[in-house]
C-alpha cells in the first residue's frame, strides 16, 4: 500500500465535509432582499461615506520594507540554530547577508524611502523664524508715530 493514502483519506473527508456545510447552508438559509440586507453593519453603528481610502504609497513601502527584514531576521535566526553545523562557511554567508541589506537599508534611507513623516528641517527653521519675529518689539497699529 501506498504511505500517502492517509493523506488521500484526510482530504476526501474534509471536501466531503466543506460539501456538507455549504449544502445545508444554502438549504437552510434564509432568503430575504430587505433594504438594510446589503448594508455593512459594525457596532450598531450606520456607515458613512466610503471604505475606500487612499493611502501613500509609504505605507506600502514601510510593509515591503518590513517583511523583507523580517525575513531576514527568520534566515539569521536558523543560521544561529545550526552554526555548529555551519562553521566558518555559514558565518562568511550570513556576514555577506546580513551586509547586503545593510548597503540595501542605507541605499533606501538615501533615496529618502523612509521619510513618511514632516521634515525635521523645516519645521526647524519655521520654529527659529517664529522665535525671532515673537522677540522683535511690536508696535500697535493704532499707534502714530511722528518725527
Amino acid at each position: 500500500m501506498h504511505p500517502t493514502w492517509p493523506f488521500l483519506v484526510f482530504g476526501a473527508i474534509v471536501l466531503v465535509l466543506v460539501l456538507a456545510i455549504l449544502g445545508l447552508s444554502y438549504l437552510l438559509g434564509q432568503r430575504h432582499k430587505d433594504r438594510s440586507t446589503g448594508e455593512a453593519y459594525e457596532s450598531g453603528i450606520l456607515s458613512t461615506g466610503s471604505a475606500r481610502l487612499r493611502f501613500p504609497s509609504q505605507f506600502y513601502l514601510v510593509a515591503m520594507l518590513f517583511v523583507i527584514f523580517d525575513i531576514e531576521t527568520v534566515f539569521v535566526i536558523s543560521w544561529a540554530i545550526a552554526f555548529g553545523e555551519l562553521g566558518w562557511a555559514g558565518f562568511i554567508g550570513v556576514s555577506v547577508f546580513i551586509a547586503i541589506l545593510l548597503v540595501v537599508l542605507i541605499y533606501e534611507w538615501r533615496n529618502g524611502a523612509l521619510d513618511f513623516g514632516p521634515d525635521g528641517k523645516k519645521i526647524l527653521k519655521a520654529f527659529r523664524k517664529m522665535k525671532s519675529t515673537s522677540l522683535q518689539p511690536k508696535t500697535d497699529s493704532h499707534e502714530v508715530v511722528v518725527n
